[in-house]
């Protein structure tokens, strides 16, 4: 990994600093992660530390360790998003933090953060939460240009790192194309506790669709790299069929007053909620929607929609990203186009309702928090802890 040494094999708790650009107040995926992750090395015994980017400096402690906030100017064009720009400010943060291990989830912004760790013969991880080529190739790099900038990226990245974390197979083959060998696998999860089929609720239900709809749910961000365009088509594609379908879209970002202008020109059955902090109303949405969408092709791993597969609701995800081999024959993959889409939700609507929602779930449970933790602590040669068996309870949805 490094010629460091790897405190922690013994068990010695580690200090293991993050570091995050592009979280956002309104941001979803990323900071799931953040939080899950960080829980679960405090609940290991270890000691988290997240440095992320915010409108001024401050420090709390959380359920997830202690978080930093530097002052990060925010970058325009993304709906609030903001970087860590001051190199010298956070340098001199990590040289008094002194950490055990670092990790790293900005793979162009931070990456400068592996060489300091290298100097100081820390061992540092970079998780890969996107796929290079694939972002290029959505903000409209032609193919094999994208795939020449990734590979030139990722062959800097994989040797100034001790190791990269991927999330599924299928964000680690560009690495294994440009012939990476400290590649590790660690999947993301999901909570199976406040993301249930119990969730499921008439009211919530009733409030966005009549009985006889298909209620079809996008919760994403509502940027470039997400294409929630794909989502708007395929409902058009469904209502020119004559099905009766209609769209809740939980989620903010830059794309939002386009897609507001395109609705009300078409007049299609599409209620933007925003970002939703409710958790709970977000899982019964999930819960009480017949299909979710996650039409992102350059998604590595999805945990929005595999949130809607643990609250027993198919997903219809793009054949282009990590989704089919994250929801297996539990969901359906399309194409990148508005056809290929409603086809999709389709045939999973040929399913028997009880049928198609028994095997999202099943599949969700592939893919607990747990599993997750002991990986990304394995990557770091951290101590992973035992768990124990933690039953659903009702009583803890909100």
């Amino acid at each position: 990994m490094s010629d460091a040494p790897a405190h922690g094999s013994g068990g010695r708790p580690l200090r293991i600093v993050r570091l995050a650009n592009f979280v956002a107040p309104s941001s979803g995926g990323l900071r799931t992660a953040l939080r899950e992750l960080g829980k679960g090395y405090r609940a290991a015994g270890h000691k988290p530390v997240l440095v992320v980017p915010g409108e001024r400096a401050g420090e709390r402690e959380t359920e997830q360790g202690r978080v930093i906030t530097l002052p990060g100017p925010l970058l325009p064009g993304t709906g609030g998003y903001r970087v860590l720009t001051d190199k010298r400010r956070l340098a001199r943060l990590l040289e008094e933090l002194a950490p055990d291990r670092l990790e790293v989830s900005d793979r162009t912004t931070l990456r400068w953060t592996g060489k300091w760790a290298r100097r100081a013969r820390i061992p540092a991880v970079m998780v890969s939460h996107e796929t290079a080529d694939g972002v290029l190739r959505t903000w409209g790099l032609p193919e094999g240009a994208a795939r020449r900038a990734a590979d030139a990226l990722n062959v800097r990245t994989a040797r100034t790192y001790a190791r990269v974390v991927c999330t599924t197979e299928f964000a680690e083959r560009e690495f294994v194309r440009i012939g990476a060998r400290n590649v590790v696998r660690a999947p993301l999860g999901v909570d199976l506790v406040r993301r249930h089929p119990a969730l499921r609720a008439p009211e919530v239900r009733a409030r966005y669709a009549r009985e006889d709809d298909v209620l079809l749910v996008l919760c994403s961000r509502l940027s470039v790299e997400k294409r929630p365009g794909t989502a708007l088509d395929a409902l058009e594609a469904l209502r020119r069929r004559g099905r009766r379908a209609v769209l809740v879209v939980a989620g903010d970002g830059p794309l939002r007053a386009r897609l507001e202008q395109r609705v009300r020109a078409s007049g299609l059955p599409v209620t933007f909620l925003g970002h939703v902090i409710d958790q709970g109303l977000l899982g019964a949405l999930q819960a009480s929607a017949d299909i979710a969408l996650a039409p992102g092709p350059a998604e590595t791993f999805g945990l929005a929609a595999l949130e809607a597969m643990a609250c027993g609701t198919p997903v219809v995800a793009s054949a282009s990203s990590a989704l089919p081999e994250v929801i297996g024959s539990a969901g359906a993959v399309a194409v990148d186009h508005a056809e290929a889409f409603a086809d999709a939700v389709d045939l999973l609507l040929e399913r028997l309702e009880a049928d198609r929602r028994e095997a999202a779930r099943a599949r969700a449970e592939c893919f607990g928090w747990n599993a997750a933790v002991d990986a990304f602590l394995a990557a770091h040669d951290a101590a992973v802890p035992v768990h124990p068996a933690a039953p659903f309870a009702p009583g803890g949805v909100a």
